[in-house]
Parts: structure tokens; sequence; C-alpha cells
């Protein structure tokens, strides 16, 4: 069961925000001025705004002093948010949960602190390092910065698996739920933001470059003139417990997890360390499905991977192939990357939480800036099923997947919670 979730995205950093804004379809894709200096042809990006009175409320004085990371920032503000949306406290000062734990995903840690540090090297300045380099530039820097706010005693990781980390980490985290290995799992991912984080996909030329004139119409998901992702940042949290756990501490259920898979493609075939194997998509699809005790004909909305690319056809062929589903009878289908980006190895979590609150909230979010519908697309999902304004809507069961570099895929499957 999900009883806890925090977000920090371009269009929200808080879960209230948050809702509103995929509710209202807006937009949290902005101008760069940094990116513009550095000559980046892609000079727009989603990028959380996070102010110096809210980073007090999470960390110390003397924290705050020495850090410089985004995504350590992201992260903890995300699971301490979603831990506190639990109803859940941090352990007191003389022992830890030993049941209770946490998986957060992230690409990379502090990559802001380590270029700072290699230039201290380079300088000779090695006794000017601190003593904070190490513990926010190793991968599982976040974990373990969550682990302290919060006082946690179980398994304690981070998992790194490109675009696919975030739904990664929370089906990661659901095992461990299901098989009694702990009570409470805080599961998520981060990801830094900036131009040393950014700054290879626009060299790769798969950013887009057509819209630095106008920002949110940047990133458009199916699209006939979608011409690259849009850059994006931040971190999505939430708290996993079985339902006897959930219930007998009296807790909110937003939704329950049936299943999932995780597998990749073995870069074999047509897949390759950038582009995904068609055939390990649709099997990790359908094995999700089968995982979580279902039929295809049950999945009532898909909040699809979808970046703005030219993989946004494959990736839709796939899912039809995979679920023996088209036109009218193709689910609903949206993507959260045309109001906030490309989040990399935060996506998944981020958007694994638009999911989640479409579930308990009952309301499909719309898909920004399809003024022109991909023909292939429109070929194999009936237009209606692209929903341009929000639907409100109470549905059942949603299927969440995210693909990622290296040939590797996770899809989630998640299910509104009916008390009793």
């Amino acid at each position: 069961m999900i009883t806890g979730m925090g977000v920090v995205a371009p269009n929200g950093t808080s879960l209230v925000e948050f809702s509103e804004a995929i509710r209202n379809g807006i937009s949290g894709i902005k101008h760069d001025a940094q990116l513009e200096s550095l000559l980046f042809s892609c000079q727009i990006a989603g990028k959380p705004e996070i102010t110096a009175e809210r980073l007090q409320q999470y960390f110390t004085d003397l924290e705050l002093r020495n850090l410089d990371s985004t995504g350590i920032s992201y992260g903890v503000i995300a699971a301490m948010d979603a831990w506190k949306d639990a109803g859940l406290l941090p352990a007191d000062k003389d022992e830890p949960y030993w049941d209770y734990g946490t998986i957060f995903g992230t690409g990379t840690s502090g990559i802001d602190k380590f270029r700072v540090a290699m230039n201290k090297i380079d300088a000779l300045q090695i006794r000017k390092l601190g003593s904070t380099v190490v513990t926010q530039t190793m991968a599982s820097g976040v974990s373990a910065a969550i682990a302290g706010k919060l006082g946690l005693g179980n398994q304690i990781s981070t998992n790194s698996s490109a675009c696919a980390t975030g739904v990664e980490s929370i089906l990661t985290a659901y095992q461990r739920i299901k098989h009694a290995e702990a009570s409470i799992m805080l599961a998520g991912s981060t990801s830094d933001s900036g131009p040393y984080i950014w700054g290879g996909f626009d060299a790769m030329k798969v950013c887009t470059y057509k819209h630095n004139h106008e920002p949110e119409k940047g990133s458009r998901p199916m699209s006939a003139t979608a011409s690259g992702f849009v850059p994006g940042s931040g971190a999505g949290a939430m708290v996993l417990e079985n339902l006897d756990h959930a219930v007998n501490r009296g807790a909110k259920i937003y939704a329950e997890i049936l299943g999932g898979h995780i597998n990749s493609g073995g870069q074999r075939g047509e897949g390759t360390l950038t582009a995904p194997n068609s055939t390990a998509v649709k099997r990790c699809i359908q094995l999700a499905v089968k995982n979580a005790g279902i039929e295809p004909e049950q999945i009532d909305v898909i909040n699809a991977h979808l970046t703005a690319t030219a993989k946004d056809m494959l990736e839709i062929e796939n899912w039809s192939e995979a679920l023996g589903r088209s036109g009218l009878n193709f689910p609903y289908i949206n993507s959260l990357k045309g109001m906030i980006g490309h989040a990399i190895s935060a996506a998944g979590s981020i958007e694994c939480v638009a999911s989640v609150l479409e579930l308990a909230q009952g309301f499909i979010f719309p898909n920004l800036n399809i003024e022109d519908l991909h023909p292939g697309i429109a070929a194999i999902v009936h237009p209606d099923r692209i929903p341009r304004k929000c639907v409100n809507k109470q549905f059942d069961i949603l299927a969440k997947a995210s693909f990622g570099f290296g040939d590797v895929n996770a899809c989630i499957i998640l299910k509104r919670y009916q008390h009793g």
C-alpha cells in the first residue's frame, strides 16, 4: 500500500502544488539563462524552485553551509514530506527503526560539489576540500542522508538505472515489503539539475532547440513537431507498507501496488546502449500485467514514458502490441513530460506520484502541446484516448512504465484503493 507521498517537481514542490499543477496542465519549464550563457542548443529546462527558507526546514545551518548537491536537497525534501504525509515521525535519538528502510535512486550525486572538488585538487588545495565531499558525491549520498534524517535501520540503498530508476526503486521496495523483510519502505528517486548534468544530452542532440523563445511549448510528447526532450530535474517519494500494518496504525491509503516487472533487452536485436529493444519493452509490460494478476483489458490509464523524441511512435506501438489494444479500445494515455520535461533518474518517481494522485483523486491529467498529434500515433490510438484537457473520471487500474539508457525497462501496475 502507498500511504505517503512527497514531490519536488518543476511545476510544484509540494504535493498540493503539484496536484493542482498537473490537473490544470501547468508547465514548470522555463528559460534558463545559465544554459544560454554556456551556448547550449536547448536553453530551456524544468528546474524546481526551492527557497533558502524552505531548505532551512529540512537541513541544519551547518548542513546548509556545505551543501552543494541539488539531488540530495530534492531527495531529502521529497522523502521527509512523504514521511510526514504518511503520519510518521523520525526515530528517537537512541535507536533506529529496525523495520523501516529506504531505496532511493539517483543517476549522479553532487556533480556541482564534485566539480568544485576537482578544481581544488587541480589547484593543489586538497586540504580545502572539506569533510562533506565524499558524502555528497557518493551515489548513496541521498539514501544515507534520508536514513539519517529519519533514523531508518533496515535496508538503506541507492539504485541507479537511468530513466528507469524511479519505477525500479518503488518495485524493489515493494518486493521487500511483500517478502516481509521490512514493515515500511520509503522509495523514490532524485536527479541533480544544471548544465553539468544536462550538457551530455545537449551534445547528443536529443534535446529540443526549437522553442527557446517559448519554453512552455518545448516539451511535446506524441506531437508531430516534437523535436527532442527538455531536460528536467527534481525528486519523487512514497511510503510503502502492507495493508495490515497500514490499517493497524490508522494510516490513510492512496493506492495499492498490484505488481510489476523489471528487465533489459541486453542491447541485443534493435536494442543498444541508447535505443530500446522492443521485444524486451513488450515483454516487460506483459510480465508486469501477469505479475499483477490482471488482464490487459483491465488497464484504464497508461502513464507513459514518452519523451517527445522520435521514439514516441515506437513506444506507442509497443504498448499497443503488448496489450493487444488499439483505437478506442486503447487505454487513456498521458505523459507528464509535457509539463516538467524529462527529469532523467527522477522521472519515474515523480511520474509515479502523479499516477497515484490520478488514481486517488479521480482524474486523468492532460497532455500538453499536442496541437498536431503524430499521424502514426493517431493511426494506433484514437485521439479521444489522448486527453488534451483534464478528464475528471474515477478509474481503477493504471500502468506506469519507464524505459532507460542501457536498454533497461520497468513497469508497475497501480490500483485505486477501495476501503473495505
